[in-house]
């Protein structure tokens, strides 16, 4: 390609709304260009990107068994109805009408539509197991896209769907899509972890999901320093921080705390440090109230919270009115003894003793509490934050953390949408039953932009090898005025072409420090520079757009000296 005949229009200014370095570098170079809030036209430069990361997925899943379709972008709203899952996501679903003023939604993912095809096309267990998937054009509406494409409103998903006669299959296709995407991932060439995740509003029981390693990321990744855990931080679990309860030494004492609510202000006042204390948390319940409580350090973990069963969902923290008419006091001042409710307590909080808490009474606090004796509670359950430095869970090592950015999900959702929407087999026995499903979702336009996340400088984006634009960037000095470096640089470019390799050869006329500033910008792999100087001596210079190492290479000797590189 020619750059004369190809659309470059770089920027040298960072765009004002462009928070995080892919968003300013997609913009810069010209990749993409913003239509609206979280819409943004892919141009021919961007979309080389995008297409050879969808091949490199389609290649992985077609590897793997998978079969490739296409289904609709806008679904019937009776779908969802079946599913009861329109109050699931909320305002992210986009509701359309058709001229009949029949209700549609454009598809955020498209779990409702497999299940309605495949309940109509597969009725036997020998069809079972089978995969199908598609790369498509998904739509939530985010109340604050950001990000770029990050975290855009429209966007391309490669989601799969798996559907099975029991779980046993169900989790050999789970562990094939693990491996596929692990293969995906590494091809692009992305230092990423696959970790443990809740299942959010997508369902089901076991998930993961696949994190780019990147310090813009959104996510908080947790990890074994020397083991191989790793869960997203909504996900990890959070081992006693005491190995059992001693034995009590104080005695309970009423103390005044006239105006201190919080637990930094409370342990400033009783010279306590805020891990002798707890915090009691209350929300509500599926049928009353619950008090759930943590270590006055630690911070409660809304998502574990909030799958207990006997926490509502969504999580919603009662408000003062309700405290008062339950605990007799301001919210500062909640404790456990004699709290008329049920008592739910993080598993460090349950082996604590001669601990400080509200007095349910305001302006005061109990200091040398002791379970059992002052107080009790009803379960323990993990309910807090893990943090750096502790246990990691599969006993080995400590937690670390690192910053991620989502990549892929996948989810065994077992029978949730098929009991719902009724796609039933007939099984060995000849009686129906609800068949077992598994989702695997990637999105393909955000790993365009968590690629550029972990490989770039201050120059620009540095692309990895499988996923550049193009693979060499051949930059004459003067092509339009030296005969000598035109020739050898149209000569270079043909036999690059000739041999399937992706070339690019910049003829504009422009000055040469703009050119080399536009392509280091561009982050083309391997870029050859051709001059007069070099050329007297019979070199051309190569320069390796990763460490801007330049090397003189003999100009008869260039073609070997670049297939060695892009076969290294």
């Amino acid at each position: 390609m020619r750059t004369t005949a190809f659309h470059l229009v770089t920027r040298k200014e960072t765009p004002q709304d462009a928070e995080i370095i892919s968003h300013q570098l997609m913009i810069r170079s010209g990749m993409i260009r913003k239509l609206g809030a979280g819409l943004y036209t892919w141009a021919p430069l961007g979309l080389r990107v995008l297409q050879k990361v969808e091949q490199i997925i389609r290649e992985e899943m077609n590897a793997a068994g998978a079969l490739e379709m296409l289904m609709p972008a806008v679904q019937p709203k009776e779908l969802w109805e079946e599913t009861g899952r329109i109050d699931d996501f909320g305002g992210q679903l986009l509701a359309i009408h058709d001229r009949a003023e029949r209700d549609y939604f454009f598809g955020p993912t498209h779990e409702e539509v497999i299940t309605d095809f495949v309940r109509n096309e597969i009725n036997s267990y020998k069809q079972l197991p089978i995969n199908f998937y598609q790369i498509q054009t998904k739509f939530r509406d985010e109340i604050r896209p950001r990000f770029g494409v990050m975290r855009s409103r429209e966007f391309i998903m490669k989601d799969a769907y798996s559907f099975h006669l029991d779980q046993q299959s169900l989790e050999v296709t789970y562990e094939a899509m693990k491996q596929a995407y692990t293969k995906i991932i590494n091809r692009i060439g992305l230092e990423f972890r696959c970790v443990l995740a809740d299942s959010g509003a997508i369902g089901g029981s076991g998930s993961q999901e696949f994190h780019v390693i990147a310090d813009s990321g959104e996510d908080a990744i947790m990890y074994s320093d020397t083991g191989t855990y790793a869960a997203n931080l909504e996900k990890c679990a959070a081992v006693s921080l005491l190995d059992n309860r001693a034995e009590a030494t104080e005695a309970i004492n009423k103390v005044a705390t006239p105006t201190q609510k919080t637990i930094e202000e409370v342990a400033e006042f009783l010279k306590l440090r805020k891990n002798q204390m707890i915090k009691t948390l209350l929300v509500a319940g599926t049928e009353q109230p619950v008090a759930l409580v943590v270590r006055g350090d630690h911070s409660l973990n809304e998502v574990k919270a909030v799958n207990l069963e006997s926490v509502a969902s969504p999580l919603r923290m009662l408000n003062d009115e309700e405290i008062k008419d339950l605990a007799g006091c301001e919210a500062g001042f909640i404790g456990v003894k004699d709290l008329a409710c049920q008592i739910i307590v993080d598993r460090t909080v349950a082996n604590m003793s001669d601990f400080t808490c509200g007095a349910n009474e305001n302006g005061y606090h109990l200091s040398g509490v002791n379970w059992d004796r002052d107080a009790s509670y009803h379960a323990v359950e993990d309910l807090r934050d893990a943090e750096v430095g502790d246990p990691s869970p599969d006993g080995t090592g400590t937690l670390q953390v690192a910053r991620g950015i989502e990549v892929g999900h996948i989810f065994q959702l077992g029978s949730k949408y098929s009991k719902a929407m009724n796609a039933v087999i007939l099984n060995e026995q000849g009686k129906s039953q609800a068949m077992e499903m598994g989702c695997y979702g990637m999105g393909v336009t955000r790993m365009v932009a968590a690629a550029i996340e972990q490989n770039h400088d201050d120059k620009g984006i540095i692309w990895p090898a499988n996923i550049a634009p193009f693979a060499v960037a051949i930059l004459p000095m003067n092509y339009q005025k030296s005969e000598r470096v035109r020739r050898a640089a149209d000569d270079l470019y043909e036999q690059l072409l000739s041999m399937g390799i992706e070339v690019i050869l910049d003829d504009r006329k422009v000055r040469p420090g703009f050119m080399m500033s536009d392509f280091e910008l561009l982050g083309i792999p391997h870029q050859v520079i051709i001059g007069d100087r070099a050329l007297d001596e019979g070199e051309v210079e190569y320069r390796d757009r990763r460490d801007m190492a330049s090397t003189r290479v003999n100009h008869d000797t260039i073609i070997q000296f670049l297939t060695d590189r892009l076969q290294a």
